[in-house]
């Protein structure tokens, strides 16, 4: 079948604008975290068993099935708040998302997730400590640049 290429370049611009208004990436949130003063919280939507497995340092853990009863208390509306979930291939990070614009507070999504956090090699925590993973050349080439 097919591509329809039929969308008016409008609608695309609202589309993507909008997009780029609710997510944000990993390699952003890492250099905002390195900044020292992000301007947001990283929130972990993860379990207990996924975030003791590693989490990204500094991140909050508030499993996506208890932000609505815990999220006003432990959090300041007055802060963004980035979430995180496993990847590209759970949507718990946009559940985790939803529920605290809901609660009204300002939130962005990183795309990617832990999965690309720690397939780039950033920094990863665990009880032993920190430690930072080996570079998947697919996600985080290190001779070539993407360029964004």
């Amino acid at each position: 079948m097919p591509l329809d290429w039929s969308t008016d370049p409008a609608d695309a611009v609202r589309h993507f604008a909008h997009r780029l208004a609710v997510e944000t990436d990993v390699s952003d949130v890492a250099a905002a975290l390195a900044s020292g003063t992000p301007g947001f919280v990283l929130l972990d939507s993860r379990s207990p068993a996924a975030w003791a497995q590693g989490h990204v340092p500094g991140a909050v853990h508030l499993p996506g099935t208890e932000i609505a009863g815990r999220a006003a208390a432990e959090l300041a509306r007055s802060v963004p708040v980035v979430t995180y979930c496993w990847g590209p291939g759970c949507n718990g990070a946009t559940r985790a998302a939803l529920a605290l614009a809901r609660l009204g507070f300002r939130v962005r999504e990183m795309i990617g997730g832990f999965e690309y956090w720690a397939r780039e090699g950033l920094p990863v925590q665990t009880a032993d400590g920190v430690s930072r993973p080996e570079v998947d050349p697919l996600t985080a080439p290190t001779t070539v640049t993407c360029g964004c």
